[in-house]
Order: C-alpha cells, then structure tokens, then sequence
C-alpha cells in the first residue's frame, strides 16, 4: 500500500511509514477498505455504485489526513517549514550570487538563471506532499525574494563600497523586477506541487462547478455519465493549473532574463 501522507511505497503490515516516519495506524482500516473494495471494482460489471464508496471512503480518508495534519501542525512545525523551505532557498540564493559575482566574477546571466531554478523544486515539495494555504506561503515568499534581493546588494555593496538600497529608478525597476522572478518561480513550484497533491489525493466534490459542468455538458450532447462528467471535469482543472503554472514560469523567466535574451 501507500503512505497516506508522502505516497510512499510501504508494507501492509507496517504501522509506521519508513520515509516520513508517520503513523499509520489510524488510516489501516480505510487504507484496508479502499483496497477491498477497488479490487472488486476491477471485477464488477456495474462499477459505479463501488466507484461511489472507494471514492466516498477516500474522501474519509483525506478528511481525516486533514485532521490530523492540523493537529499536529504546532508552531516548531511550522518553524521547521519555514526554515526547510523559506531560509534554505535564501541562504543557496545568497550562496550562488557570492560564487557567481563576488568569487569567480562570471556572466551575471548564471545567477539569474540560478535565481529561476532553485526556489521552484523546494516549492513543488512543500506542496506536493501536503494541502497548505497558498496566500500564506505566497506571501512567505514575497519576503523570501525581498531578502534574497536586499541580501544580494548588501554583499556587492560590502565588496565595491556602493550603497545598498537602488539610487535610480531604472535601478529599483531592476531590483523589483529581479525580486519578481524570483518569487514567480516559486509560485510556479506551488502551482506544480498543488496540482500533483491533488492528483494524487482526489476526492470527490458534492458539486462541480456550474461553468464547467454546462461546457462538459454540451460538447459531450448531454450522453455523458455522472462520473465521466466529474472525472472530465477534474482534467480540465488540472490542466488549466497546469496553464497557470506554465504562465508563470515563462513570467519568472521573462522578468529574470529579459535583459539578456
């Protein structure tokens, strides 16, 4: 079976999962359930009536996933977060622009592109492995890309001798824009991960959306099943994250290296 919490492969009869090192007791029963019943699924010539309890079971279990990340969501957790994901980024951010500029003094291109990349997959992982509050972490992350940018001034200023804050306009259309892609990079990354959790972690919704399911509607003549009609428009909202985040990862490579394209 899977792991409830990072979708690790682990064995039936463990009770605690080898790579998160989370308890998985509580979740065996419905874990136990869900299996049973999708096997008779495969079996069964009318699937819908067991599609409906594998999916009411797993919408249970995600509930109570829920609860229990609340739980133990303590400030030393979200600490932990924001050091793992907030103030690692920042200080390899900090590292690659001391490397870049101020040992090896190469094209100032690399730390932009360093500057696209590295926040994107701490990101991804903050928010593949468990539903978090985007605005939350946005934000986290505007300061993030603020830091990073004042950080990186602040050392070219203690090696040249120059001021820290721009002293032109042209020079804080720079900084913002610098500051842009670096947190465009890592909404992208929470864009990706948010899609790839609930992919992965598919619940099915009491009501679609009235806009999506009369589009569904008309393009299918009205012959389309229930289910069919929720599973189509589940892809439609997976992709159209999917649009967003290729948005604006091409918005973060724009604002990072327009200046050298």
């Amino acid at each position: 079976m899977q792991c409830v919490y990072c979708l690790s492969a682990v064995d039936d009869k463990a009770n605690v999962c080898k790579v998160c090192t989370r308890d998985l007791y509580l979740f065996r029963p419905l874990l136990e359930k869900v299996k049973e019943l999708e096997t008779k699924l495969a079996e069964h010539q009318d699937p819908v009536e067991l599609q409906a309890r594998v999916d009411e079971l797993e919408a249970l279990l995600v509930a109570e996933r829920s609860r229990m990340d609340k739980k133990e969501a303590t400030p030393w957790r979200l600490i932990t977060d924001v050091g793992q994901f907030i103030f690692i980024p920042l200080a390899l951010l900090l590292l690659a622009h001391a490397l870049i500029v101020v040992i090896y003094d190469i094209n100032m291109l690399y730390l932009r592109i360093a500057s696209v990349a590295l926040p994107l997959p701490f990101a991804f992982y903050l928010f593949k492995t468990q539903k978090r509050s985007l605005l939350g972490w946005f934000i986290a992350t505007a300061f993030l890309a603020a830091s990073s940018v004042i950080g990186m001034s602040a050392i070219t200023a203690w090696v040249d001798h120059t001021p820290i804050l721009p002293q032109s306009m042209i020079e804080w259309r720079e900084f913002l824009e610098y500051a842009a892609s670096i947190t465009l990079s890592f909404l992208t990354g929470m864009l990706l991960g948010g899609v790839a959790y609930h992919r992965a972690h598919r619940v099915v919704k009491k009501k679609d959306g009235p806009f999506l399911s009369a589009l569904v509607s008309k393009f299918s003549n009205g012959s389309t099943s229930p289910m069919d009609m929720h599973e189509k428009i589940q892809k439609i909202e997976e992709i159209g994250g999917s649009l967003i985040a290729a948005g604006t990862t091409a918005m973060s490579i724009y604002t990072g290296l327009k200046d050298y394209l």
